[in-house]
């Protein structure tokens, strides 16, 4: 178990495809919303890669369903959320999934 993670949790799976909006304005959005899902209750942890060609996956980890629930009505966040579906993505697909186990390699140095 990830130190200090309850031992289900969830996970919130985000794919995205990038237009060729303006890059500055979508890093500064996206930070935003990295710093702001940080702050909220239940919120876990994240980790996200993107490809070259501007695919993306981001899955960030919440401690319940009511916690991903608070999230996606967040203000700030419905506003960036019209701003991807208007400027910065062709499209996305969001999961939400149920994590009920988990194992790991060589992350011991990494979690302390």
């Amino acid at each position: 178990m990830t130190t200090g993670w309850p031992d289900e949790y969830y996970a919130v799976i985000f794919t995205t495809q990038r237009t060729d909006a303006e890059m500055a304005m979508y890093g500064l959005t996206s930070e935003r919303m990295i710093e702001l899902a940080q702050q909220q209750p239940g919120f876990l942890g994240l980790e996200s890669v993107r490809e070259d060609n501007g695919l993306g996956i981001t899955v960030s980890y919440w401690r319940d369903r009511e916690s991903i629930a608070a999230w996606g009505d967040h203000a700030e966040h419905r506003v960036a959320q019209a701003l991807g579906r208007k400027e910065f993505y062709s499209w996305f697909q969001l999961r939400i999934a149920k994590v009920t186990e988990e194992r790991s390699f060589g992350l011991d140095d990494l979690l302390g």
